[in-house]
């Protein structure tokens, strides 16, 4: 999938637990994960403000679009 989720580096720069900022977004862990991981396929923009604001951040320092062929071709 082109877009990847960066929201485990900006934990680690906020120095944020996922139990923290679970508590901070009101968002199970198990969601919150699954989102960490990248294995989510959609996320609320609610979701994504609630993110933000707990992580002092925008929404590009945490979602990133790689051109899947851009990436193939510098392979």
């Amino acid at each position: 999938m082109p877009i990847i989720v960066n929201l485990d580096v900006m934990m680690a720069k906020r120095k944020i637990s996922l139990n923290e900022l679970s508590e901070r977004v009101d968002l199970t862990l198990s969601n919150l994960s699954i989102l960490k991981t990248g294995k989510a396929k959609a996320i609320r923009f609610s979701t994504l403000d609630s993110i933000c604001k707990a992580l002092d951040c925008q929404p590009g320092d945490i979602l990133e679009y790689i051109n899947d062929k851009k990436r193939t071709t510098n392979r």
